[in-house]
């Protein structure tokens, strides 16, 4: 399949991903990345047809210059996506992608916060920090869905947040009497809204007024966590690894995690699974006079 012909369908296939994926723009960005990044690949190599041959040499490529199995995968990933496309849209007839063998990635358990850690993060001054941190640990959100929210997705009377997941899934939450609290008590902070804006107000506002980004919350958080966790557990998606992990460490059953994290897939929570059973190890070890 000729390059030039290829390259010039990546819009085709950023429009599907938009209009019947429904991706978010983070997502799509990821996969127009991918895709530019391998047919800039081939135009430096000076590769004018694509088969499968081609993909090999590419994530053989990428894989001897140092980039992370899980990196390879997705850029894969992204590969065999396009050609899928392609391919129901009759753009190509085959997807040299297909054969190509996904390279195995590492088993990586994400990091978590003891609870001790969690209280000593949240003795926060400032009203709004405080209900972020509050919220994020209450509800293991993700981080662009503590900034899409909008107050009138928080229900204060049925103590329950309505958020909008991956994909534009829905889902309902419990909020917890801490983090209603503190919401509650940084709404009434803030400046009171004309009649009829609250509706559609955001829920947490940057500092000019805006609804606040990712970006900035990012840096709200590692602010807070900087003093009780390394560099590398100080993003807001630590707190929701420690949401799932002491949820699971009292006893909650799995599948109503993987409800509350909003994920598809049993198999992706059964990860924190393995943080608590190490931990309750390191508890045994320690404790047990006849386990060493």
């Amino acid at each position: 399949m000729d390059t030039t012909y290829l390259s010039s369908k990546i819009v085709d296939f950023v429009t599907y991903l938009q209009k019947e994926k429904n991706y978010s723009a983070h997502t799509i960005r990821a996969y127009r990345k991918d895709m530019e990044a391998f047919f800039d690949f081939l135009q430096d190599k000076s590769i004018s047809k694509v088969d499968g041959n081609v993909v090999a040499y590419y994530i053989a490529f990428l894989l001897k210059y140092g980039l992370d199995t899980t990196t390879v995968a997705r850029k894969l990933s992204s590969l065999k996506s396009f050609f899928k496309v392609l391919k129901k849209k009759g753009l190509v007839s085959d997807n040299p992608a297909d054969i190509i063998k996904t390279p195995k990635k590492k088993k990586h358990l994400p990091g978590f916060l003891t609870y001790e850690q969690i209280e000593a993060s949240l003795k926060i001054d400032d009203p709004r920090d405080r209900a972020i941190m509050e919220l994020l640990y209450s509800c293991g959100l993700r981080a662009s869905e503590l900034t899409g929210l909008d107050t009138n997705d928080v229900d204060f009377g049925k103590e329950e947040v309505r958020v909008m997941g991956k994909g534009g899934k829905e889902r309902i939450l419990p909020l917890g009497r801490k983090a209603k609290e503190s919401i509650t008590r940084y709404l009434s902070s803030r400046e009171s809204p004309r009649s009829g804006q609250l509706v559609k107000t955001p829920l947490f506002l940057n500092y000019r007024g805006g609804r606040l980004t990712t970006r900035s919350l990012q840096r709200i958080v590692r602010k807070h966590l900087i003093k009780v966790a390394r560099v590398s557990g100080t993003n807001p998606h630590i707190l929701r690894h420690s949401f799932a992990t002491h949820l699971l460490e009292r006893g909650a059953d799995l599948r109503a995690v993987q409800e509350l994290l909003g994920h598809v897939s049993l198999s992706t929570v059964q990860i924190y699974t393995h943080l608590t059973t190490k931990r309750l190890k390191d508890v045994y070890t320690k404790a047990h006079p006849r386990a060493e």
